[in-house]
């Protein structure tokens, strides 16, 4: 690590050393001023002077006394002077910038999480309860819920298409198996179109519609929540490595360089002095604090909205419950659709085959599903509680960055001797200016022109995110849901409010974690089904209901229809 990276308390600390006290006279050597800018500037510089001496050709660093610099110095200084100033902003942001991408990635791991535990528990339904089909269900399983974490994490999937997508695929495993069981059909072309008579005969119900809402309420508000904490993020890298106006520049130079050539070194610019040069600089900054302000207030919004069946983890983990309704009661209402099958897509011709079913091997217990007591301390709502908390301290961070930086890093003490542009004095004299680009108009020290397009690009992309946050944010009454990507053109109205058509109270809602490595369908849902028996054990509970069948493996249209609930 070379000089001109090492952080500015330890390089001022350095100082101390290079240079035994501040004078306030005029010099009579420049050795020290040598010292310093050989130090800090890497290396010997050829023309240094030894001795103070007039100063005509400098830009910036004017002085009627003698003078340690020379043109080249002053260039090489403002140099210094900007890269300190970005290592300021830098090192001023670090802590926010950490807590937002570490949370980030959080998020996004808990929800990959929750999105296994999801798929497994799925599957796991269909080998405890309808094992004939297991084997198929397979592949839609694993797509659904690949298409959830895609949308989740920003592609360009709609909700709807791939929930009516996983249940067009579901008909006609059930129909062969639960509604006309026994033999499985060799023509793909009848399953294609039973299939496809899924939407006209809705074996399901309503319970796909649920399911779309209960989707879209809880994916689209996650996935806005993510994409505006790597807005976030982007907007502290931005303004991490802002551009510098000439102005500026100039003004950086001789606040904290300048002092250098009169032998000055280790004096501080005046408060009121610091603060005009800062809030100068930093003035197009400051014009993002209302907009980061509100961006902040609508994750907290958003956050303390996202419960119940707006709740993520709640719906993933009950969708198994869901499917398990759809299947009974198509099971239920069988003879009616095969009926309706049959004028639709006619009696095929068809073969006796023996379905596939799940092996319970339990040899292979020790490569069993590990199980953990699920901690609230953990729980997503928890987790963004508490980021939402430690974020809030940030709200007014652009709008005071300056002041900060002055106070905590750069300007002197009160009462202290300090540098005001031109000399040592006892305090600052001129007109001390606000923040904010309109209140730069008085500014004796820097002159602010013009609108910096980088920051008006970032302003716009708050603006825009927050009109996200707060147009998709659950409201007590009604929430209006409008799909983004592909489903642009699905509007959803609901109610705000969690009742027992939403399944909220379900079992599934998931007392324990299980966590499963997945490799290919066939080959992880062989394992899978394995386990099951071995699982239920180990935690002494059955969240999956396992209904009676006969030899075929058929559900037992018998059984009372409390045994389905």
């Amino acid at each position: 690590m070379d000089a001109q990276t090492w952080p500015v308390g330890f390089r001022c600390l350095l100082l101390l050393a290079l240079v035994g006290s501040a004078r306030s006279e005029g010099v009579q050597t420049c050795e020290e001023v040598r010292k310093l800018f050989q130090w800090r500037l890497l290396g010997a510089v050829r023309g240094l002077p030894d001795s103070p001496r007039a100063g005509p050709d400098l830009q910036v660093c004017i002085s009627k006394k003698p003078t340690c610099c020379t043109r080249k110095m002053e260039e090489r200084y403002q140099i210094a002077a900007r890269q300190d100033m970005q290592q300021f902003l830098q090192t001023s942001s670090s802590t926010l910038k950490f807590l937002i991408s570490r949370n980030a990635a959080a998020f996004q791991e808990t929800l990959e999480t929750l999105i296994k535990q999801a798929e497994n528990y799925t599957s796991i339904l269909f080998c405890s309860t309808y094992r004939n089909m297991a084997l198929e269900a397979a592949a839609s399983v694993q797509e659904f819920f690949t298409d959830v974490g895609l949308y989740l994490f920003g592609a360009d999937v709609n909700p709807e298409e791939f929930v009516n997508r996983f249940f067009d695929s579901l008909f006609p495993l059930v129909y062969n198996h639960l509604i006309n069981p026994g033999v499985t059909d060799s023509s793909l072309e009848y399953s294609e179109c039973i299939r496809m008579a899924r939407r006209d005969v809705s074996p399901f119900g309503n319970i796909p519609q649920r399911v779309m809402g209960q989707m879209g309420r809880s994916l689209l508000p996650s996935r806005t929540f993510l994409q505006a904490l790597n807005l976030g993020i982007e907007v502290i890298n931005t303004t991490d490595y802002l551009h510098f106006s000439k102005e500026c520049s100039r003004a950086l130079l001789k606040m904290q360089y300048c002092p250098h050539c009169q032998g000055l070194a280790l004096t501080k610019p005046c408060m009121g002095y610091c603060l005009n040069v800062m809030r100068g600089c930093l003035a197009h900054m400051a014009e993002l604090n209302p907009h980061w302000h509100a961006y902040i207030r609508s994750l907290e919004e958003l956050s303390d909205a996202m419960h119940g069946t707006y709740d993520i983890g709640h719906v993933l983990l009950n969708f198994h419950l869901l499917v398990n309704d759809a299947v009974l009661q198509a099971h239920l209402n069988g003879q009616k659709l095969l009926e309706q099958v049959n004028r639709i897509c006619g009696r095929p011709v068809r073969t006796p085959t023996q379905s596939p079913r799940c092996s319970f091997d339990q040899s292979k217990e020790k490569h069993g599903m590990k199980t953990t007591t699920r901690n609230s301390e953990e729980t997503l709502a928890n987790r963004r509680k508490e980021f939402i908390n430690s974020l809030r301290l940030y709200r007014s961070f652009y709008g005071g960055l300056a002041d900060q930086l002055c106070a905590n890093e750069l300007a002197a003490a009160d009462g202290l001797p300090c540098w005001n542009g031109e000399d040592i004095v006892k305090s600052y004299t001129q007109r001390v200016v606000g923040n904010g680009i309109k209140a730069q108009s008085g500014n004796p020290e820097v002159k602010v022109k013009g609108i910096d397009p980088v920051i008006n690009q970032i302003i716009d992309k708050l603006k825009h995110v927050v009109q996200l946050l707060q147009g998709r944010s659950p409201k007590p009454d009604k929430w209006e849901l409008l799909q983004l990507g592909s489903g642009g053109g699905m509007v959803e109205q609901v109610s705000g409010d969690c009742d027992d058509e939403d399944g909220c109270g379900g079992s599934g809602s998931g007392e324990v974690k299980r966590t499963l490595k997945i490799t290919d369908s066939r080959g992880w849902f062989t394992e899978l089904c394995s386990l099951i028996t071995a699982t239920s054990n180990e935690v002494g509970l059955n969240i999956f209901p396992v209904l009676p069948t006969d030899r075929k493996g058929r559900l037992n249209k018998n059984t009372p229809n409390g045994a389905f609930e």
